[in-house]
């Protein structure tokens, strides 16, 4: 029945899209900047109509466990599930253990993920134990609306240690509670093509660079020439992550200040860039709709800053031959460059979470799940399907670094461990409104139609007059 209920769900949201128009998001490192009104009131029909059928469905999920007992079922909202191998390995792990539960996932897509699920959560027909956190926007929607539960009481009483995830978890504390633990993450390295440092005869990149020693390196490789020829020693995607964001690894701004006269430098360096052919332009890069993974594979970009989640598809398209082993088939990475005076493996990240909603009556079952995935020994069955767990501890980084096509290099080794993760959107109860607006003004000046003085200074005015509501 609850799959009826999402298919409902879904087919409401892709009419309302329809009758609205078409339009286009840009992707971005982190989820959605805003998020998309769904109609709840559209399936209350169906949901109250289905009621009977919901409890029947629920009695049912009762099944006799290993001893001859009830078994446990607990429902889990996810998204992707034919296409990511981690959440049934997850599940393998935990039934493993716990012979008396049954985890049963629900798919609610990945597009509209958050949206839907908030709709879920506000509505009366919801039974989930465990919820996936996609991003910190639609985190913060959730909070905002009271349907997860506080976490800190189990956190206290099981000991976690919140220090396994390098600084995540404070960065989603919600009026100083937490509502969310992670269970993978992803964070941002520098991907490099040996063979276009050894035919210029340059060294290759180190796992301690800061961003001036960058710059240089990129300029070093640089090759002039006409398409394929034509050599570029650094790569950005258009996400505003990839340029302005370098501003926050000091550690003493975030894209929640209000005043982001701090990123002037970064936009600076890389505009200068793109002018002296260093790097593909911001509007060659957009207009073309050029994927990093294509500039890449071209074989002609020399480095490439990305998050880890180009790792594994690296290493697959090599393998199946999408990719020309030729091209980019002799590559390697290296640690985040940062600024001057920072620790070296201080880079951007993501997290991905689970909460428990506040209508599940398993509470206490769905936390027990969750303080395993979000584990050690779970981080090592995430790690072994080419995913980066949460956790990244010494064991977790020599499992990636086995992974058959991984570079085998000492540097790309070491380059897996980090100092400090500082996350592309930190929780506030405004942050996806500042992300819009944050967008808004990038483009702007990556396309040449504001300065960056002028950029800046409407990034200033209109995050702060946010602030202040």
């Amino acid at each position: 029945m609850k799959k009826k209920i999402v298919s409902m769900l879904l087919a409401v949201s892709m009419a309302a899209a329809m009758a609205a128009g078409c339009g286009s998001d840009e992707n971005s490192g982190t989820a959605d900047a805003g998020n998309s009104n769904t109609d709840a009131d559209n399936a209350t029909d169906a949901e109250n109509t289905s009621a009977a059928d919901n409890k029947e469905a629920d009695n049912s999920t009762e099944n006799e466990g290993a001893g001859g007992g009830e078994k446990t079922t607990l429902k889990w909202a996810i998204w992707d599930e034919k296409t990511a191998p981690y959440w049934q390995a997850m599940i393998d792990a935990y039934e493993k253990e716990n012979p008396d539960v049954k985890i049963e996932t629900t798919d609610l897509g990945s597009a509209d993920y958050m949206t839907v699920l908030a709709t879920e959560l506000s509505g009366s027909g919801s039974d989930f134990d465990i919820v996936t956190i996609k991003d910190v926007p639609g985190y913060a929607t959730l909070v905002a609306k009271g349907v997860l539960e506080p976490l800190d009481e189990r956190i206290s009483q099981d000991n976690i240690d919140l220090g396994l995830y390098n600084g995540a978890t404070d960065q989603v504390m919600a009026d100083g509670s937490l509502y969310e633990l992670p269970f993978r993450s992803d964070f941002w390295l520098l991907f490099y093509n040996k063979d276009i440092f050894d035919k210029a005869g340059v060294d290759y990149p180190t796992n301690d660079m800061t961003m001036e020693e960058y710059d240089r390196l990129a300029r070093a490789v640089t090759g002039e020439g006409f398409g394929a020829d034509q050599v570029y020693g650094a790569h950005y995607h258009t996400w505003r992550s990839a340029v302005q964001l370098f501003g926050i690894l000091d550690g003493k701004h975030s894209v929640l200040d209000g005043n982001y006269d701090f990123t002037k430098p970064y936009y600076e360096l890389i505009k200068k860039e793109e002018e002296d052919g260093i790097c593909r332009t911001y509007v060659d890069t957009n207009a073309s709709q050029l994927h990093y993974s294509a500039a890449f594979s071209e074989g002609n970009t020399a480095m490439l800053n990305m998050g880890s989640w180009y790792l594994t598809t690296l290493i697959d398209s090599l393998k199946s031959g999408e990719y020309d082993a030729s091209l980019c088939g002799n590559w390697g990475l290296v640690k985040y460059p940062h600024p001057e005076g920072v620790e070296a493996g201080t880079t951007l990240g993501t997290i991905t979470g689970l909460s428990i909603p506040t209508v599940s009556d398993q509470k206490d079952a769905a936390w027990d799940f969750i303080k395993f995935a979000s584990g050690e020994e779970c981080a090592e069955v995430i790690a072994a399907t080419g995913t980066f767990p949460a956790i990244l501890n010494d064991e977790v980084a020599a499992q990636i670094a086995s992974l058959e096509g991984f570079p085998t290099d000492d540097n790309s080794k070491e380059a897996l461990k980090t100092s400090q993760i500082y996350l592309e959107a930190p929780y506030d109860v405004h942050i996806s409104e500042i992300n819009t607006i944050l967008d808004t003004y990038h483009k702007d000046i990556m396309n040449g139609d504001t300065s960056i003085d002028d950029g800046i200074a409407k990034m200033n005015e209109e995050v702060s007059a946010i602030l202040k509501e």
